[in-house]
């Protein structure tokens, strides 16, 4: 227990980068695709991410009415000076004010609602990492034991390769010696005749396979 805090501890002092924002991170999952505590927290970060995107743009938006209010504030406050337009733009004057005090707490509310989200989103993204990490490091381990399966499998094949070739190698050098036998035994002549007699042996047997192919694609 007290190893595991102090792994969280530690991996919590090193800056990592938004993982959701990396393409290098997308393509660790490029083979077998995201799993599903994978998925469930990068939608939890892209979620804090469109937040804190939209308050952003809430804030500008409203900084900018608050100064198109605050201009027409100035020019009202001119118009009061004018004793024709004084009390329409004193109105006009009291109801800008409503709404730069309106502007001013949405703002306040957004910062303060912005000041949380740098930590929500830290803890999340390390959150991805640590699902990340778990995710690679069980398919690095996959990938070691196939490796190694692969190659125990290489080994017995060459093994079996190196035994029929010596196999190949025998059969042939035994097959020149019974020939060679056969030559001295039984002479040129006589050995000349059966390797006619099975040459035509052969032929036969090749020209019955070839009518029955044959025959048996006419029946299709």
């Amino acid at each position: 227990m007290k190893e595991e805090k102090d792994f969280k501890a530690a991996i919590g002092q090193k800056k990592v980068p938004i993982l959701v924002l990396d393409q290098k991170w997308h393509r660790l999952f490029a083979l077998g695709g995201k799993p599903e505590p994978v998925l469930e927290v990068e939608a939890e970060l892209n979620h804090l991410l469109e937040q804190q995107g939209q308050l952003n743009n809430d804030v500008k938006e409203l900084k900018k009415l608050k100064k198109k209010l605050m201009d027409s504030i100035v020019a009202n406050m001119e118009g009061t000076h004018e004793e024709k337009f004084g009390a329409q733009e004193s109105k006009k004057l009291e109801e800008d004010r409503r709404l730069i005090n309106e502007v001013n707490e949405k703002i306040e509310a957004a910062e303060d609602q912005l000041a949380e989200f740098p930590q929500q989103i830290r803890d999340t993204n390390e959150k991805l990492m640590l699902e990340t990490m778990d995710y690679c490091y069980a398919k690095l381990h996959a990938n070691m034991t196939e490796a190694q399966e692969i190659a125990d499998w290489i080994t017995k094949v060459r093994k079996e390769l190196k035994i029929n070739i010596i196999k190949k190698q025998n059969r042939e050098i035994n097959g020149r010696q019974i020939y060679s036998y056969m030559h001295d035994i039984f002479g040129m002549e006589i050995l000349d005749l059966f390797d006619l007699k099975h040459e035509e042996v052969e032929e036969r047997l090749e020209k019955k396979k070839k009518k029955d192919e044959d025959t048996g694609s006419e029946k299709k």
